[in-house]
């Protein structure tokens, strides 16, 4: 089953970003991770996806260091398209084929199509939720333990978040572990089994979302406003 451990992780630039953090996660659940801006919620998915190494402390996923050879293990998607604009979605999708063994095809076109997005476009042609969509789509056609969405939906019109969030839900393999950094609490609340809040580097709260409503007699949302 999918594993994440962290222990005393430190991550400075400037000023310091995550402030001996500690975290373990098991596989089969879907996990929020929020707070402000500036609370170190991307540098840990970076962390996570072995593409900071800077780090101090021990990160371990499924019991090794993340490096090039976790790759094969974690799914991450970054607050922007990380790839050229220009490229057509079929160029896309041989690029993925490329880099990531693991890549299904088939799959990502069904993603594609339940999106409802235009095949014949290049990236730039699409809207910003066009976009996201369509990472969201090849995030999810990859078979790994690990599934990091950094901010998936910020730009997508909220009617159609719900569908998204379906689509996710139907795509989850039930061993792995997904964490979906976001500002928008009410909106992915429906897909969380876990919240994560982090702020000044720290974990101030780490507790499922059924512990939050039984404990607090409230949404994941109205607690957070209520407590922090």
């Amino acid at each position: 089953m999918s594993k994440i451990e962290i222990k005393n992780l430190n991550m400075s630039y400037k000023h310091k970003v995550l402030d001996n953090l500690n975290l373990d996660l098991e596989g089969g659940q879907i996990v929020g991770l929020v707070g402000s801006n500036g609370s170190g919620k991307s540098t840990l998915l970076r962390i996570l996806a072995g593409l900071e190494m800077t780090y101090k402390g021990e990160v371990l996923i499924n019991d090794r260091k993340p490096d090039y050879k976790t790759y094969e293990e974690v799914s991450y998607q970054p607050d922007k398209f990380a790839l050229d604009e220009k490229l057509s979605v079929k160029e896309v999708v041989s690029t993925y084929k490329t880099f990531f063994k693991d890549f299904d095809e088939d799959k990502f076109y069904k993603l594609f199509n339940e999106f409802n997005l235009p095949l014949k476009s290049k990236v730039k042609e699409m809207s910003k939720g066009m976009r996201e969509k369509m990472q969201i789509a090849l995030s999810l056609s990859r078979n790994t333990d690990i599934y990091l969405l950094d901010e998936p939906i910020s730009g997508v019109d909220p009617s159609a978040r719900k569908s998204i969030i379906n689509i996710i839900l139907n795509n989850f393999r039930e061993d792995s572990i997904l964490i979906i950094s976001t500002h928008l609490i009410s909106q992915i609340e429906p897909l969380l089994d876990r919240v994560l809040f982090l702020s000044d580097g720290k974990i101030y709260l780490n507790k499922t979302v059924d512990e939050i409503r039984n404990e607090h007699n409230m949404g994941v949302e109205d607690y957070f406003t209520e407590v922090f």
